[in-house]
């Protein structure tokens, strides 16, 4: 029986310890970030910037981070594995000091931009080392089980570590708390790590970088759009507008420039030789619109009605990972071991969004329990999971590796950045207009003659607040609720029985020489242009 083994580490490694050394450095990459949003409330108060500034740096760090699994193939051939990890630490860790210590929002977006794509360039390094070690069949239902638990559980683990340690002390300690932890994963690197390449080199050509930094303009334009819509008063303001002009005019000339070079980084007929890609983004969108109540309505209610502090919010976060743990035994007994289709195992993660939001339709009051949080937090955690996964998997039916990684790199700019903004935006937009009318219906009919006036102006604001936000409440988490049921009946009424029985990862050899055959054609094509 063969042992499974990381050539890259040196002989003194013990051989059962060295994946779970890289575990551990999966995690230190992915609790690392530019910026953590859950201590967002003190760095507003330490830095007299925005909410909105802060939120616009950490989504860049997301859109960053997705224009990676473009090139993910590419930068694995091209570079050894000890310096991957020593060049990842080394800019997240610098990443960090200036988030930190700066003050200019340029500055803060550019530099989480930059860190997540090195962060996940770091979390792909080690993950792709140790994949066989997952699942020795290159099974990828199995290998995105995996990938979710640690992604998933970080953001709720790292959002607690983030909002105790600002308690504690200040927000800038959890910076310092990564670049200790940085540092020790580059010293750990340098003594077990030694400077051998599994495969010969595949250099780095043929990339259309300009094509992916246009990419990230659309990102950073929609994510601007979304962020600050409410600030600037959405297409009233100079700022919405140029943002939405530049957005639309660079992803034409994106998708334009596309149709006629041979090295594009998003093949132009990517959409329309596979419109499953298009199906899969409509999912994602749909998916984070029904979830949009987690980041206004919830918030809004234990901070604004139920009187949380920051300590008790964030300790959902328990709960939220409890979900997470749960929602990947699901997926990994349902949907990698028994290959149940990816329809029914959307309608599964679908109707765990239903029940989360009838729960807080039906249930909602001035005196709900934190206990009685626990429920629709850990429904709602089990339904993305099962839906994040179904969706990735559902790529590896494209050919590998090129539409594969294009089609990744799309999905995730909406999964982890854009679907959750726009939905928010949509959402949170709706429940303004929707308070606002409660408000004034409720305020109309209290005069001075109306016994509620006798306690005074200030309670009667208080209680005409609170309870405009609970009505404003309900009615949205109502109105999903319909459509979110509605949509549910109609996508039941197809029967797809596509399994991911037969979608396994190819072997690294296999996928560097289509690599290589891709980069001879381009370099001929580019003799045959220059002659």
């Amino acid at each position: 029986m063969n042992t499974f083994s990381i050539p890259q580490m040196r002989d003194f490694v013990p051989h059962r310890l060295r994946p779970w050394i890289l575990v551990i450095f999966v995690l230190v990459f992915q609790f690392s970030g530019g910026v953590y949003l859950a201590s967002v409330a003190e760095m507003v108060g330490s830095t007299q910037l925005l909410q909105e500034d802060i939120q616009m740096a950490g989504y860049a760090s997301l859109v960053g981070m997705a224009l990676f699994f473009g090139m993910m193939f590419r930068l694995k051939m091209a570079v050894k594995s000890k310096p991957t990890l020593l060049l990842c630490c080394s800019v997240i860790l610098l990443a960090n000091i200036i988030c930190a210590n700066t003050t200019s929002v340029p500055l803060l977006v550019a530099t989480c931009f930059v860190s997540g794509f090195f962060r996940i360039w770091g979390t792909f390094e080690c993950n792709s080392t140790i994949q066989l070690w997952i699942t020795p069949k290159r099974d990828m239902s199995v290998f995105f089980c995996y990938v979710y638990l640690i992604v998933n559980s970080t953001i709720n683990l790292s959002g607690i570590m983030s909002v105790y340690i600002a308690f504690w002390s200040t927000w800038e300690y959890m910076h310092l708390a990564i670049v200790l932890a940085l540092m020790l994963v580059m010293l750990t690197t340098l003594v077990i790590y030694n400077d051998k390449r599994i495969m010969p080199p595949l250099p780095l050509y043929g990339i259309d970088w300009l094509g992916m930094l246009m990419w990230g303009v659309v990102g950073l334009c929609v994510v601007f759009v979304c962020t600050y819509g409410e600030y600037y008063d959405w297409f009233d303001s100079f700022h919405i507008r140029f943002s939405t002009f530049l957005g639309v005019i660079t992803f034409i000339l994106n998708r334009w420039r596309a149709s006629f070079i041979h090295h594009s980084y998003i093949f132009h007929d990517l959409f329309t030789r596979f419109p499953m890609v298009l199906s899969l983004i409509g999912i994602i969108i749909w998916g984070d619109t029904l979830l949009a109540p987690e980041h206004i309505l919830e918030h809004a209610l234990m901070e604004g009605v139920l009187g949380y502090d920051s300590l008790n919010l964030i300790s959902l976060n328990w709960v939220g990972f409890v979900g997470t743990l749960l929602g990947c035994l699901v997926v990994y007994i349902l949907f990698a071991r028994w290959k149940w289709p990816y329809q029914r195992m959307l309608m599964i993660a679908f109707l765990c969004f239903i029940f989360y939001l009838a729960y807080f339709y039906f249930f909602i009051d001035y005196n709900l329990p934190k206990e009685a949080l626990y429920l629709p937090i850990i429904i709602r955690s089990v339904g993305y999971v099962i839906m994040a996964t179904a969706v990735l998997t559902a790529n590896t039916s494209l050919p590998f590796p090129f539409y594969f990684c294009q089609a990744v790199c799309v999905q995730n700019l909406f999964s982890a950045a854009l679907a959750s903004c726009i939905g928010t935006a949509i959402v949170g937009r709706i429940f303004k207009v929707v308070q606002k009318m409660n408000y004034t219906e409720i305020s109309a009919s209290i005069d001075h003659l109306s016994p509620v006036s006798r306690s005074g102006i200030g309670s009667v604001y208080g209680a005409i607040q609170v309870q405009s936000l609970l009505e404003s409440m309900k009615e949205i988490y109502g109105l999903l609720l319909l459509v979110a049921i509605g949509v549910w009946l109609l996508a039941a009424l197809f029967h797809p029985a596509i399994r991911p029985a037969r979608f396994f990862h190819p072997l690294f050899s296999t996928i560097r020489s289509s690599l290589s055959f891709d980069m001879l054609k381009k370099m001929r094509a580019q003799k045959r242009s220059e002659g």
